[in-house]
């Protein structure tokens, strides 16, 4: 099977990514998926393993975590979701993304096994191309595999794996329609990927959801590491390029780490990963302390404050959510040496959009409101203008006339940023041709 025709065949499948989900437990069953890989030999079951969770920063900690082992020689995996511009992006091994070619041949593969299962259970995109990173995985031979969950935990796709270590990132409120409208039930969730026995490292959390993560992790008599108390960190210093900060581990201290990642919140999300990190020390797995420091500075993670392009100067964050916004903001004013932004902002249905609109609106100059190419999921601009209570707002039909008009109002050493939707980053991406190369976390 081509690229192509795998494209094709994995577009037939219901993706909940570009289509709302009415029904979140009907959805998704985590037994057909259980009974879909064991046709498929259970390729994930002989490798080791590490499972991330959470609302906000979980592809950011994988990819910590993936740059960290393979600093250390490790043939490490990784799989997250969404991409932002190609499918291969989801699926890498080391520095390499999988080859449309291996994705082609393994659907076709996979597609085999498909076509025996009952209509009731076949799977939906994310469960296929999950599969397909587990069959991946083993035929390369990897020492490890990072998986980010998709959405939530409980019921996600990836929660068939067994994990040396898991961890659960901030959580905050997001697909509230699915997951839940309190913290307690999306963290009761997340925290469905604790297994028995195991070990869990945990982020900051509201204490409404940290008392859910911490009654699920004593249920399963986990062991439970939590940033802030067990593992401790202090930011050092900062600019516009780099973050600097000090771990203070279970195992030993860190000093003077550096991340390009830009913000508190990747800092956090970075000591979450050398939780995780220090956590395998329980299986025999110990990673020196320069390693750590190398593999958390060579980190880079697309789509996330990034540099889209200059002259003039257009920004790039995924913030789809409130407290995502509210980091980015918070990015913004104190690191990033910006006078406020002309704001070009894209929301889909089911975000919280009046929430994201409150942290964005202050620090914009002006906002021009536009849609991604993804109509199912993409709120019309009109109504989020419902939300702009201060700032001038323009409504735009799509990415294209969003940036002919920020272009036509920036001036000097002014900004524009694109924010609000990980489909519009990923738009922009590809319409300023950052198509991601088969290599990543190199250094420059």
């Amino acid at each position: 099977m081509t690229y192509q025709e795998a494209i094709g065949y994995l577009d037939s499948f219901i993706n909940y990514e570009r289509k709302e989900i009415h029904d979140y437990k009907q959805a998704f069953k985590l037994e057909h998926m259980a009974r879909f890989v064991q046709l498929l030999n259970d390729p994930h079951i002989n490798i080791k393993s590490i499972h991330i969770a959470g609302t906000k920063g979980k592809g950011s900690t994988a990819a910590f975590i993936h740059s960290i082992l393979k600093t250390h020689g490790f043939k490490t995996g990784l799989y997250t979701s969404p991409h932002l511009i190609s499918l291969c992006e989801r699926i890498r091994v080391g520095d390499e993304l999988i080859s449309e070619e291996d994705v082609g041949r393994l659907v076709g593969e996979i597609k085999r096994t498909v076509d025996i299962l009952p209509d009731d259970e076949k799977p939906t995109f994310f469960e296929l191309y999950t599969a397909l990173a587990f069959l991946y995985f083993k035929e390369k031979e990897v020492d490890f595999a990072v998986y980010e969950v998709g959405m939530g935990g409980r019921l996600d796709a990836t929660n068939i794996v067994r994990p040396l270590v898991c961890a659960i990132t901030p959580i905050s409120h997001d697909h509230t329609k699915n997951l839940g409208s309190s913290l307690a039930e999306i963290a009761f969730e997340k925290a469905g990927i604790i297994k028995e026995d195991s070990i869990c490292v945990i982020s900051p959390q509201e204490k409404e959801a940290l008392d859910v993560i911490e009654s699920a992790g004593r249920s399963k008599n986990a062991r439970l590491l939590k940033i802030g108390f067990d593992i401790r960190f202090e930011e050092v210093a900062f600019d516009d390029t780099k973050e600097i900060f000090n771990i203070y581990g279970i195992l030993g201290d860190y000093p003077c780490c550096k991340s390009g990642l830009l913000g508190e919140h990747q800092i956090i999300n970075a000591v979450t990963a050398v939780g995780v990190i220090e956590a395998l020390s329980y299986f025999g797995i110990e990673i020196p302390e320069d390693t750590i420091k190398k593999g958390l500075a060579l980190t880079k993670w697309p789509g996330r404050l990034e540099l889209g392009k200059r002259d003039p100067l257009i920004f790039l964050d995924g913030a789809h959510n409130r407290a995502s916004a509210r980091a980015l903001a918070k990015t913004i004013r104190e690191r990033m040496g910006l006078k406020d932004p002309l704001l070009i902002l894209g929301i889909s249905k089911d975000k919280d959009i009046k929430g994201i609109v409150e942290e964005l609106e202050p620090i914009s100059k002006y906002i021009i409101l536009t849609r991604s190419n993804v109509p199912d999921r993409a709120e019309d601009p009109a109504q989020i203008k419902k939300f702009i209570k201060s700032k001038e707002a323009v409504i735009t039909e799509n990415l294209s006339e969003a940036l002919k008009e920020a272009q036509s109002k920036v001036s000097g050493k002014e900004a524009i940023l694109i924010t609000g939707s990980l489909f519009l980053v990923g738009e922009a991406k590809k319409m300023f041709n950052q198509v991601e190369s088969t290599r990543l976390n190199q250094p420059g």
